[in-house]
């Protein structure tokens, strides 16, 4: 049985699995849009990539004008 890609990684802020795609051709990352300054402060306090359900609810809250 051949290896998976990425096996499931484990979000950092909420602590749940995901599939992380960041080396294949389509990453579900690229469908949070975050600034740089969201970005760099995301870097800063997690290690590792974040599901895709924290990137969205980090964007709300941004959109909202929350941190």
């Amino acid at each position: 049985m051949p290896e998976p890609k990425h096996a499931d990684a484990r979000c950092p802020r909420c602590g749940g699995t995901f599939h992380c795609g960041a080396r294949e051709a389509s990453c579900d990352c690229a469908q949070a849009r975050l600034d740089d300054a969201a970005l760099a402060e995301l870097q800063q306090a997690f290690e590792g990539c974040l599901c895709l359900a924290c990137l969205r609810a980090i964007q709300a809250g941004l959109n909202r004008g929350m941190a």
